[in-house]
């Protein structure tokens, strides 16, 4: 069972009064996401009274908006979004293990204390979006192609549930290289460089922007799928990418960049409410 978030109702209405609870989003820019209306109703039917306002934040100001937002006590979390990922790392007193690897945070819980925890659940999205619709990765090879942010966390979080190899694909060697040796590090002997050729592989998993834009090309190779694998993609628009688009045409099963972002909301709206913290002592704790 769920714990009850602030303010709970029991009803599933938004509202807006004195003792609704604030959970922003910040970026710059900030007007192309789509987080708002969805984490706030995420929210408003676990009965929680509070939602998740925009705010455009300079590149400049990141860490002096987080210093200020301690201060805040109707604020109870943030999301964070492009380009703050990497600089909020710095400004949480606490990470998780696998924040701290992909080296950024996206989600970031205030407790009573005011101390700032943080974590990456970009990755935990994305697999929990495949799981949802019927693929598990554990015993699996897989095919990673970018190795940027999210694609690094999307990397950590397909090995740390247990796939038996990773191969990654990257435009930037020098990047997939940097993520593969470190990879290596944790997950010795099941991570190394891949190509756009998705033979032998049971999960096909895009976390680049190709397809966005008419006339890019596949990030991995329809010609050589199959009707056995699976193939997932993070982008949103269009609402079903080319790559999916032609591995549907094969039989392949699929996940679209939606999967991704609805399961990752949840996990976003289970952080902002203090579920599934990290492990961090208690103020006598660290006192002492």
């Amino acid at each position: 069972m769920r714990r009850p978030g602030p303010g709970r109702r029991k009803d599933n209405i938004v509202q807006l009064d004195g003792e609704t609870i604030l959970f922003p989003i910040i970026g710059d820019p900030i007007a192309q996401v789509r987080s708002p209306r969805y984490l706030t109703e995420i929210l408003a039917a676990r009965g929680v009274n509070a939602i998740v306002p925009p705010v455009h934040v300079h590149r400049d100001h990141v860490a002096a908006t987080l210093e200020s937002f301690r201060h805040l006590q109707n604020l109870r979390g943030v999301v964070v979004t492009i380009p703050h990922k990497i600089a909020s790392i710095e400004c949480c007193d606490v990470v998780s293990e696998r924040a701290r690897f992909v080296g950024s945070v996206n989600v970031i819980h205030k407790d009573a204390e005011g101390r700032l925890i943080g974590d990456n659940v970009d990755g935990y999205g994305y697999l929990d979006g495949i799981r949802a619709l019927g693929f598990e990765v554990k015993d699996k090879c897989a095919l990673l192609v970018g190795a940027g942010g999210a694609g690094s966390a999307v990397a950590y979080e397909i090995l740390d549930r247990g796939a038996a190899h990773l191969s990654i694909a990257d435009l930037d060697a020098t990047r997939r290289d940097r993520i593969i040796a470190a990879l290596d590090a944790r997950f010795p002997g099941r991570v190394g460089p891949g190509s756009d050729d998705p033979t032998g592989m049971d999960l096909v998993a895009n976390v680049t922007p190709c397809g966005m834009r008419a006339g890019d090309p596949f990030p991995a190779d329809p010609a050589k799928m199959h009707a056995g694998q699976f193939v997932a993609d993070a982008i949103t628009r269009p609402e079903v990418s080319p790559m999916v688009a032609a591995a549907r045409a094969l039989g392949c099963k699929t996940m679209t960049g939606a999967g991704m972002f609805n399961a990752e909301a949840e996990r976003l709206v289970d952080f902002l409410l203090g579920q599934g913290l990290p492990p961090y002592p208690a103020k006598e704790e660290e006192a002492a």
